[in-house]
C-alpha cells in the first residue's frame, strides 16, 4: 500500500515510525513532515490544509490510504473533500468528517453532545457577545475557580482557569468583546472546575465497532512540579497506574459506549481516533473534552505499546471490521520527555543546530519542531524532540527517557526532569 500521513509534529513522527514497520506499507508519504519523518518515508512540502495539493499528491502517487494527524484539516473538512470528489471518494481517510470533528472544533457542540447522551462532565453554560451581560451576571454567582473555554480551535491556548471573580470577568469580556482568541472565542463556555487527576483515553472506531487503546497521562506545565505556563505537552506516560480495571470499566460503560452510540443515533459517521480527556474525581470519570485525533505527546507513549501492525488496524477501520482485530498491548511502560526551545510556550528561539541525537541509547527519538538545512538538523518549533523509552517499570522508563533527553543538545534546550514522578 501507498500511504499518506498528514502532519508535521511528534505525533506524526511516531505514526510514521509505526507505519513504516508494516510489510503492507510499500511507500509512505508525509505532508509536510519534519527532519525526523524523512527517515521513514518521503516528506512532501504541502500544507495539511491545502486540499487541492493533497488531491494532486494522492493522484500522482496512487495513494491507497490517508491518515490525518492534526485536528485542523479534519475540522476544515478534509474527509468530506475526499468523499465529494469522484476520483478520491474510494480512498479511505482515517479521521472523522467535518460534522463529527465538531466534537473538538466546537466546545459548545461537544458539551451539548455529552448532555444529550448522559455522559458525565462538568456543568457548563455557553455565552456569546449578545449575551455578554447575562454571562457576567452568571459569573458573579459561580463558584471558584472558574473555567473559561473558547468554543473553537485556539491552538491549545483557549482554556483559562480563573481563581478570582475579577479575573473571570476581565477574561470573559476580553474573549467575547475583544476577540482574545479571534473567531474561536465568538462563543465562550463557562464551566465548573473539576478537582481530580487528569488522564487521556484513546478510542479507535470504524463507526460501528471500537477498540480502547492504551491510556496515557500528559504533563502540560512548562516547569517542574507542574508549575508555570501551560504548553502543548512536556511529556507523557502510559499506562497510568490509577486507571485500573475498575476505573476503566466505568470509562467504557459511562463514556466510551454512550459516545459511540450517540454518534450512531445522530447519524454522524466516524472513522478514526477519539481522544477523551478525562478527570478522575475520587475514582469517578468525568469528561473534560473530546479531541478528534490522537494526542501529542501521548501518541509517542501509546504507539510503542501497541504490538499490532498499525496498517492492518487502519485497514480494518476503513472496511468497518475493527471487531476482527485482536489488539495486543505490551505490558511494558512508556515514558516520553519533550525537549523544547528556549522561551516556549511564549516567543521561542528557532534555527538552532541540534546535536547528540546519535548518542541516545535506550529511547526512540521522535522529531516534532525540526527541519533539515544543509544536512544539519535545526530547531523549527516550540516542541522540538520527544524522547520515548519503553521499559519494564515506570521508574526505569522515566529514568531512561530523562537520561536520553539530556544526551541531545541545542542552545537553549529545555526539558522537565520530573515527568511521571507523581506516579512513582
Amino acid at each position: 500500500m501507498n500511504i499518506l500521513l498528514l502532519g508535521s509534529g511528534g505525533r506524526e513522527s511516531a505514526f510514521a515510525w509505526k507505519l513504516s514497520q508494516s510489510p503492507k506499507c510499500e511507500r509512505l508519504f508525509i505532508a509536510p513532515g519534519n527532519a525526523g519523518t524523512g527517515i521513514y518515508g518521503q516528506n512532501v512540502n504541502i500544507s495539511v490544509n491545502d486540499f487541492e495539493a493533497i488531491k494532486n499528491l494522492v493522484y500522482k502517487n496512487s495513494i491507497d490510504l490517508v491518515l490525518v494527524g492534526p485536528e485542523e484539516p479534519l475540522v476544515n473538512g478534509i474527509h468530506d473533500f475526499f468523499l465529494a470528489d469522484e476520483s478520491l471518494k474510494n480512498i479511505p481517510v482515517i479521521g472523522p468528517q467535518k460534522q463529527a470533528a465538531q466534537l473538538e472544533g466546537s466546545k459548545d457542540f461537544s458539551k451539548d453532545f455529552m448532555f444529550k447522551n448522559s455522559i458525565p462532565a462538568a456543568a457548563s453554560k455557553t455565552f456569546t457577545l449578545e449575551t455578554l451581560e447575562q454571562g457576567r451576571a452568571y459569573l458573579a454567582t459561580h463558584g471558584l475557580p472558574i473555567v473559561l473555554k473558547a468554543d473553537g480551535l485556539a491552538a491549545g491556548k483557549g482554556v483559562l482557569i480563573c481563581t478570582s471573580w475579577e479575573e473571570a470577568q476581565q477574561e470573559f469580556t476580553s474573549m467575547l468583546r475583544d476577540a482574545k482568541f479571534g473567531a474561536a472565542s465568538a462563543k465562550v463556555v463557562v464551566e465548573q472546575f473539576l478537582q481530580g487527576i487528569e488522564l487521556s483515553v484513546f478510542v479507535l472506531t470504524d463507526g460501528k465497532n471500537y477498540k480502547i487503546l492504551p491510556e496515557a497521562k500528559d504533563y502540560k506545565r512548562i516547569g517542574e512540579g507542574d508549575t508555570g505556563l501551560n504548553t502543548g505537552g512536556m511529556g507523557s506516560v502510559s499506562p497510568v497506574p490509577f486507571a485500573d480495571a475498575v476505573f476503566m470499566a466505568k470509562v467504557e460503560e459511562r463514556i466510551v459506549v454512550p459516545t459511540i452510540k450517540g454518534l450512531q443515533k445522530d447519524n454522524i459517521p466516524y472513522k478514526g481516533f477519539i481522544f477523551i480527556g478525562l478527570m478522575n474525581c475520587g475514582g469517578e470519570p468525568y469528561v473534560i473534552e473530546y479531541n478528534c485525533r490522537m494526542g501529542d505527546p501521548e501518541t509517542e507513549s501509546v504507539l510503542p505499546r501497541i504490538e499490532n501492525d498499525l496498517v492492518e488496524i487502519l485497514q480494518a477501520v476503513a472496511e468497518e471490521r475493527l471487531n476482527e482485530i485482536n489488539l495486543k498491548i505490551s505490558d511494558q511502560v512508556a515514558a516520553t520527555v519533550v525537549c523544547v526551545a528556549s522561551g516556549y510556550p511564549g516567543d521561542y528561539v528557532k534555527d538552532k543546530t541540534i546535536t547528540g541525537i546519535e548518542n541516545v541509547r535506550g529511547s526512540f527519538v521522535f522529531h516534532a519542531g525540526t527541519k533539515l538545512e544543509n544536512e544539519a538538523i535545526k530547531t523549527a518549533g516550540g516542541r522540538v524532540l520527544a524522547i520515548t523509552s519503553l521499559q519494564n517499570t515506570l521508574f526505569e522508563a522515566v529514568q531512561q527517557a530523562t537520561l536520553d533527553a539530556a544526551r541531545t543538545y541545542w542552545d537553549g534546550r529545555v526539558f522537565r526532569k520530573d515527568i511521571g514522578f507523581d506516579l512513582l
